[in-house]
């Protein structure tokens, strides 16, 4: 605290020193003090028998957040699939009611004529699962936290360090003025430079809303554990409905990163029935035509030679900033609050 000194008639204010902790003294002091803070375990409920099991040590871990922006449902689509093809055994529960706020985001009930049916209670679980060959991976999927973000992932980096996790990849995606009818990008981000060199189609400098995924990407690298973040980009204007390919591109970058066999067979399919929906509302306007030839010759140009460009690009071959940039992430999920 600022001390007062006292002089004859005088009274003059004498401020602490600025801190000068480093991030790893920060953390040895907040280790020490860590008692007076809520036990970050008590926000989960572990299957002893199998949460105890020598299998799940040094396995890699995906993790998949709905509820941020989430463009074209891609986290949504991931986490049903991997949890509907791949057998997932519970490993651990979050307590939902400590961590949602239940007013700003309803869950859904059936009422079925004179009675009440089907609660959608949100789940946040970690899981284990066995990919296309057998190999076993964990699975942190679920609601994104409204509450608790600090505890959360404190909780997270403990089981991660308990069962000494390989790697963690987690996956989530943004509207971009990208044409459809290109490669779906991605922009990788983490410490893990052989994942991240070579991969991104878009490397910014911008002020973006935060994501839970985003605390736990910077607590885990605090912790020197082996993390990498995938954003997929979303055409802007296929944004607000489910878009599989979106998600095929997810699974193949998380299969390539964890060397797992991901399934992609039923999205692809879809996938492929959203492109005819697609192409014949296109075909249906003009005036859309001419937004994807636009957004067509941009990619194209940009795409060009050795070095590839950003593909949010203008014709002066300036990048946005980050007050355009994060406008246009506020204006996406100020759409889907409202529509919520």
């Amino acid at each position: 605290m600022p001390s007062d000194v006292m002089s004859p008639g005088v009274m003059c204010w004498v401020p602490e020193p600025p801190r000068t902790l480093s991030l790893r003294k920060e953390h040895a002091v907040f280790e020490r003090i860590s008692g007076s803070l809520l036990d970050p375990e008590s926000l989960y409920a572990r299957n002893i028998e199998t949460f105890h099991s020598p299998e799940l040590r040094g396995l890699n871990m995906v993790m998949g957040f709905t509820g941020f922006a989430d463009a074209g449902h891609v986290v949504r689509q991931i986490n049903a699939e991997l949890l509907d093809e791949l057998g997932a055994e519970v490993v651990a529960m979050f307590d939902a009611d400590q961590l949602i706020d239940y007013r700003s985001r309803r869950p859904h009930i059936s009422f079925v004529e004179d009675h009440l049916q089907d609660y959608q209670a949100p789940k946040l679980g970690l899981y284990k699962l066995n990919d296309g060959l057998g190999q076993p991976f964990l699975l942190l999927a679920g609601f994104e936290p409204d509450l608790q973000w600090e505890r959360f992932s404190r909780a997270v980096v403990g089981i991660v360090e308990e069962l000494d996790v390989n790697l963690v990849t987690w996956i989530h995606s943004i509207p971009m003025p990208v044409p459809h009818t290109r490669p779906v990008g991605v922009t990788v981000h983490g410490n893990m430079p052989d994942l991240i060199e070579g991969i991104s189609s878009w490397k910014p400098t911008v002020d973006v809303p935060a994501a839970i995924g985003h605390i736990l990407e910077l607590r885990l690298t605090e912790a020197e554990r082996n993390v990498a973040g995938y954003v997929i980009h979303v055409p802007h204007y296929l944004s607000e409905a489910e878009y599989p390919p979106a998600a095929v591109a997810g699974l193949e970058y998380l299969g390539a990163a964890t060397s797992l066999m991901l399934p992609t067979d039923r999205l692809r399919e879809a996938g492929r029935e959203v492109g005819r929906q697609i192409a014949e509302q296109i075909e249906a306007s003009e005036e859309v035509q001419a937004v994807v030839t636009n957004l067509e010759t941009r990619y194209d140009e940009k795409s060009e030679g050795i070095v590839r460009r950003s593909l949010l690009a203008d014709e002066n071959d300036e990048l946005p900033n980050a007050e355009d940039i994060g406008a246009a992430v506020e204006a996406y999920l100020a759409r889907k609050d409202s529509a919520q």
